[in-house]
């Protein structure tokens, strides 16, 4: 076994082969570029060597620095972690030369599989099924047409070398074949530096279930079930689970065969994953196989009580696999959601910066967290967006659901965005919960993207009767300071009105709940008093002011975990994804509010300025030209993506407010127009 290796990754897939180098008793050293110096993943570790500055194409992929690394500090082996250089044949190829040991498959292996078309040929030969397509570049437009007439619509137009939704079309006729076509081949030019495109056939009605598979050295290899993996956006997984609420124990058996057959044909030895595309009546076609670990192996790790990481080390120490395929036993149900630092009521857009409060759930019971964060820690800009990974598993779907609802409530977030509230009210859709989506799910529910109002609260009134608890708490706490005239002690009234609406803090579209608190034996009783009917919450929960949990039981059966903020004068609430802003004000204050003056919003639509936190790459026009609406303006570049800025309406630029290079917060200033 080797004594010291190095995790060629930041984040927190570097935090998670740690954990486990850790408890196998082998000496770990992290490199970092130096936007990571601080990084948990640098601070875990026994050893670290900076690599370079922080955009990782001169850092974390540069192969000369990792390799001098592995050398200057001893390391025997290596571990890619995934993304990087964890699929990159030059990479294994090298450290195998240097005496290094790639924990992953030979770099043959990754070779045979990192090209879509020869890969697709390996699997037509080890009978493995694919999907009826034409497997060879394709030269011209003309001929893509006439393939995809042949193969018949729909089909799927795609780059041989892609990967991550980048040079994949569906076309459903001539035209759009012609034209996706054309957009594949310049995608996958600019992204791959190799234009090849070939063709298939589109599977309707479509879900992405991948196989686990672990060889050895020895010549054995097994499936650990499967995964799926359908619930996407924009081609980037959101949710994953194993085992798949759709696959039977046939058609499991029939993958797992098939994609065992496919790693013994390239001598697969590491972990790696089969990926299938399931069609509506189990249907299935090989897609790729992934030659890393994948994001989403702590799913399989549950069910199965398997150690992937640990696994990959041994085998990349020569032992063989200590169970046979008949030792596998499926235990369970897991989930897991990818927490990303992105605005989900901002079209996802990169949120990066500090993270002023970081609380994930407690782990046990179920509930595991992998992150590479913490609190008072930076989100770069240079890397991708994930911030940690929430993983449960529960005695079957229904309860690993409830079990992730929970944990997402409880998952605090302060200083940056998150996807929470989408994942969120992902995990309470009836059609999710049920087990009904393919891969077009999000595309199908969400077409206008995701809004504040896309989650309504199950119980508004359940909300309103929380802030009048939280403000009748913060009465409390003031009530106790000391020194208060005696006969004039501070009394908390008992008839509280919460005030909500679309714009909190004007009269527009202003609604307000009237209440009564009245508090018994440590409980709070709530009640809500309308025209023709009087709705009670009786409240007990231990909550304190500060605190950024509220955990209550209501009415004495319903166990909730909202987070509570306080911003000025306003109170917000969020619980299941659902955002609840108010005041809670006396019968006197909320008169008084209703006098208040409308505040208009300022007219920004004349000013051009950054969606997200970012470096500005480009600035495409001059003080004193004239724009037309649609044109091209600025572009700013945050966690491997690029957000070009277009003019919303004709005009002349007056003043340029940023300089290229520049690093920007949200909102501020780049283009004045008039």
């Amino acid at each position: 076994m080797f004594k010291k290796i190095l995790i060629a990754n930041r984040g927190e897939i570097a935090c998670r082969v740690i954990k486990t180098a850790q408890k196998m008793g082998i000496k770990t050293v992290a490199v970092y570029s130096e936007a990571d110096k601080e990084a948990l993943h640098v601070q875990m570790a026994d050893e670290s060597v900076c690599i370079g500055p922080a955009p990782s194409r001169e850092s974390y992929l540069v192969m000369d620095r990792i390799i001098r690394a592995c050398k200057d500090t001893g390391a025997q082996a290596v571990h890619p972690g995934y993304g990087f250089l964890s699929e990159n044949e030059e990479f294994a190829r090298r450290c195998e030369e240097e005496g290094i040991v790639f924990i992953g498959p030979k770099h043959q292996s990754i070779a045979a599989m990192g090209d879509k078309i020869a890969s697709k040929k390996l699997a037509l030969a080890a009978k493995v099924n694919t999907i009826p397509g034409f497997n060879e570049a394709i030269a011209s437009t003309e001929e893509a047409v006439k393939i995809a007439q042949d193969i018949g619509y729909p089909v799927m137009i795609k780059a041989s070398a892609g990967g991550g939704g980048k040079g994949l079309r569906v076309a459903a006729n001539d035209k759009e074949a012609a034209e996706g076509f054309v957009a594949c081949k310049t995608e996958a030019m600019n992204s791959f530096g190799d234009d090849r495109i070939f063709i298939e056939k589109f599977v309707e009605g479509p879900r992405h279930i991948e196989i686990q598979v672990l060889g050895d050295a020895h010549g054995n290899v097994v499936y650990l079930g499967e995964r799926d993996c359908s619930i996407q956006r924009r081609h980037q997984k959101v949710i994953e689970e194993a085992p798949s609420p759709f696959i039977d124990p046939v058609t499991r058996k029939a993958m797992g065969e098939q994609a065992v057959a496919l790693a013994q044909a390239v001598n697969y030895q590491s972990a790696g994953t089969v990926e299938f595309v399931v069609g509506k009546d189990k249907s299935f076609y090989f897609l790729e196989m992934n030659t890393r670990l994948q994001v989403e192996h702590p799913v399989t790790e549950n069910i199965t009580g398997l150690d992937l990481v640990e696994q990959m080390i041994r085998v990349a120490a020569g032992e063989k696999l200590a169970f046979k395929q008949e030792d596998i036993k499926l235990n369970g149900w897991s989930m897991e959601c990818r927490i990303n630092a992105d605005d989900p009521f901002r079209n996802f857009l990169p949120s990066t910066g500090r993270l002023v409060k970081y609380q994930p759930p407690q782990e046990g019971n179920g509930v595991r967290v992998d992150t590479g964060v913490y609190e008072g820690g930076e989100i770069p800009m240079y890397y991708d967006s994930m911030i940690a990974k929430l993983i449960v598993h529960g005695k079957d779907r229904t309860e690993a659901i409830e079990k992730m609802r929970a944990a997402l409530n409880d998952f605090v977030i302060r200083g940056i965005h998150s996807n929470i509230p989408f994942q969120a009210a992902l995990l309470q859709h009836p059609r999710f919960v049920s087990g009904d989506f393919t891969t077009g799910f999000i595309a199908e529910e969400y077409p206008d993207g995701f809004k504040l109002d896309s989650v309504q609260p199950a119980d508004p009134k359940l909300l309103a009767a929380l802030a009048a608890f939280i403000r009748y708490r913060y009465l409390e706490h003031i009530q106790m300071i000391d020194g208060q005239l005696a006969g004039h002690e501070m009394l908390i009234a008992k008839k509280f009105v919460v005030v909500t609406g679309t714009r909190v803090g004007s009269n527009e579209t202003m609604q307000e709940i009237a209440m009564r608190v009245e508090l018994k034996e440590g409980i709070y009783s709530v009640y809500i008093e309308e025209a023709h009917d009087i709705s009670r919450y009786d409240i007990v929960s231990h909550w304190r002011p500060g605190q950024l949990c509220l955990r209550a039981t209501i009415n004495g059966t319903q166990q909730i975990t909202a987070q509570v903020e306080r911003r000025g004068v306003k109170y917000h609430l969020v619980l299941d994804g659902a955002h609840f802003e108010c005041m809670v004000l006396s019968s006197l204050g909320a008169e008084l509010q209703r006098r208040m003056p409308v505040k208009l919003p300022p007219d920004t639509s004349k000013l051009i300025m950054s969606p997200m936190p970012g470096l500005l790459t480009n600035i495409s026009v001059q003080v004193g030209e004239a724009v037309i609406a649609g044109q091209k303006l600025a572009a700013i570049e945050a966690m491997k993506m690029e957000n070009v800025l277009l003019a919303a309406q004709d005009g002349v630029v007056v003043e340029i407010c940023a300089t290229v290079g520049e690093s920007l917060a949200v909102d501020q200033l780049i283009i004045r127009l008039e």
